[in-house]
């Protein structure tokens, strides 16, 4: 089974979207301005420079509110999607955004001279460290779960749980790290001579750990990548390794050149991925704003013709039903006259019958924009039309919070439709679904969409079910008949005209009790040229 609506993530979600050309190229022109800035800098990156307490604080709370915000983002699209990797992802930037907290309180001269939370004087040098091993990890493990990743049918309630759980351990291993590297400072290998100089061997044993993590993170990426996210993470790698390379292998001192120019290169880390979620999500949002407004406007113009229709057909009607009503009536005068004149009741019930023939016609004249000899028929693909009217609804789902799942068989052959008939016969049945499972509050609202072949017909079977409140078993045979509804605001016309746009394609449509929950409709369409 495979998470939907997948087509629909992929136009509207960064973790699934290809990069465009543009992005490719600002990415790479923001890549070869990082490595132009290192290049440039390189000669003096242990000039010394004056000591401002207050650039850790300044720097850190800024990368704080940049990782929580791209944190949060993750998390929206982990919602939306349900995949664990961008649960991971978001928890790494979470991780990031956390431990700057306690770095910087215990950084040497930024609140005391020695730092906050009894800190030695190797504690912030390891929970740097730390935290420069964190993300690295996390988007190995992004990579990793997203190739072999399906969405969870979990219920809302269920992922804001995960969600908690998540955060909890984040700030549990943060309070954990920062523990270690205060309580058990003296246990640390010794990394810091004074609060400025380090020793050279130690601080590259401990930037190597960071360094090939970093290095294995963009490798994955490289050979994996397929998103505009994957493209942007790629970007932050070469920051952290380009800061990584400065600290742990180019430096030995703080406050040199190179120690200040390796804080901008993590602020130019975090800012990248959020300044692109930020405006990519506000691009793709205008643009599904944009879809909805259209949908919401052709449904607008379908009704508006449905009406047009309806008080036409009324019209014709209704002018030889009178007829029929007032004839009738004169030819009962005349027989019913104390001596009856057959000739003028002979003529009153012939007006009749001409009449109720012109009411025939035009009941006629609308059966037949469903015979299978309408115009506007094609060949085309079930698949591909049940994707188009998940894209149509995908509004509709998230506002009712249904998960949707797909089984869409390959291969299936071609039918000779019309096209729009058989879009309104999904979009009527995927909206009642959706309808049915309005109410409930116990389960997960799960749809679920298949096709498949009758192997015995070769007819053509798409399925939906859900899982709502269902139809009662006496109702089961009379859904289908015109003006019955179980909806307070139902019509009852809407399954009535699903069924005979099937049976006009020479197909069928029939509803049976999905067990535990819902209902299932089954349409069978014939293949080829009808």
């Amino acid at each position: 089974m495979v998470a939907v609506p997948e087509h629909s993530e992929q136009q509207f979600l960064l973790s699934n979207m290809p990069p465009s050309q543009r992005q490719i190229r600002l990415a790479l022109g923001i890549v070869a301005v990082l490595l132009a800035a290192f290049g440039v800098t390189a000669p003096y990156l242990n000039t010394q420079l004056p000591s401002v307490s207050a650039t850790i604080p300044a720097l850190e709370t800024a990368i704080l509110i940049c990782d929580l915000i791209t944190s949060a983002l993750l998390l929206s699209q982990f919602l939306i999607t349900r995949r664990w990797a961008l649960l991971v992802l978001a928890s790494g930037y979470l991780f990031t955004a956390l431990i700057v907290i306690p770095h910087a309180l215990i950084f040497p001269g930024a609140f005391t001279p020695t730092g906050l939370l009894h800190a030695g004087l190797q504690s912030s040098a390891w929970l740097y460290t730390f935290w420069h091993a964190g993300l690295p990890l996390a988007v190995i493990g992004y990579v990793l779960l997203r190739d072999a990743d399906s969405a969870t049918s979990m219920s809302d309630r269920s992922l804001v749980a995960v969600i908690g759980v998540s955060v909890a351990a984040v700030i549990g291993l943060v309070c954990g790290l920062t523990w270690i590297a205060t309580a058990g400072d003296w246990l640390l290998p010794r990394i810091f001579l004074d609060t400025v100089h380090a020793d050279p061997s130690r601080i590259w044993q401990t930037g190597a750990v960071d360094l090939s993590l970093t290095a294995v993170a963009l490798a994955l990426l490289w050979l994996r990548r397929r998103s505009v996210l994957d493209l942007w993470l790629m970007v932050v790698c070469c920051a952290w390794l380009i800061e990584l390379t400065m600290t742990a292998v180019l430096l030995s001192t703080r406050y040199s050149l190179g120690w200040y120019a390796s804080r901008i290169y993590t602020l130019t880390a975090s800012i990248v991925v959020l300044l692109v979620l930020l405006s990519e999500t506000t691009a793709l949002y205008a643009n599904l704003a944009r879809s909805v407004m259209r949908q919401r406007g052709a449904r607008e113009a379908r009704q508006i013709a449905m009406d047009a229709m309806a008080a036409s057909i009324a019209h014709e009607v209704s002018q030889p039903l009178s007829a029929i009503v007032t004839n009738a009536n004169a030819g009962l005068r005349w027989l019913t006259r104390a001596t009856p004149d057959l000739n003028e009741a002979r003529a009153s019930f012939e007006v009749i019958v001409n009449n109720g023939r012109r009411a025939s016609e035009v009941i006629g004249g609308i059966r037949s924009m469903f015979k299978k000899e309408a115009h506007g028929r094609l060949l085309l693909s079930a698949n591909d039309l049940v994707r188009e009217v998940l894209t149509m609804v995908d509004h509709e789902l998230q506002t009712h919070r249904v998960s949707v799942t797909t089984d869409l068989r390959n291969g299936l052959p071609q039918l000779f439709a019309d096209r729009g008939q058989l879009q309104q016969v999904f979009l009527n049945l995927i909206l009642n679904a959706i309808e049915a499972m309005g109410s409930v509050t116990d389960r997960a609202r799960v749809l679920r969409v298949s096709s498949d072949i009758n192997q015995e017909t070769s007819d053509v079977v798409v399925t939906v079910k859900d899982s709502g409140t269902g139809i009662e078993g006496k109702d089961n045979d009379r859904i289908f008949e015109p003006f019955f509804t179980t909806k307070s605001t139902g019509t009852g016309i809407g399954l009535t005209i699903c069924r005979v746009i099937a049976e006009s394609h020479g197909g069928s449509l029939r509803a049976s009790t999905n067990k535990p929950y819902g209902t299932i409709f089954r349409v069978t369409l014939p293949t080829g040229d009808l």
